[in-house]
């Protein structure tokens, strides 16, 4: 029983690592962000969102770095 808990924590942790690492996880800090700051705004989905965060990288080099 105890084994079992310490491998579902472990797994939790590495995903939560992996997605951290990848900026997966983004999104759903954005989310938060704007329910918090503007209850009433509308949500972009998750490609909007990513759509977004690309057109703002590509529009100032300095903040995110893209070889193609």
């Amino acid at each position: 029983m105890r084994s079992s808990v310490l491998l579902r924590r472990a797994i939790r942790g590495v995903r939560w690592y992996l997605r951290e690492l990848t900026d997966e996880s983004a999104y759903d800090r954005y989310v938060a962000y704007l329910r918090k700051t503007r209850p009433g705004a509308q949500v972009p989905s998750r490609r909007e969102f990513e759509r977004m965060r690309t057109d703002r990288q590509e529009a100032d080099p300095r903040k995110g770095f893209r070889c193609c």
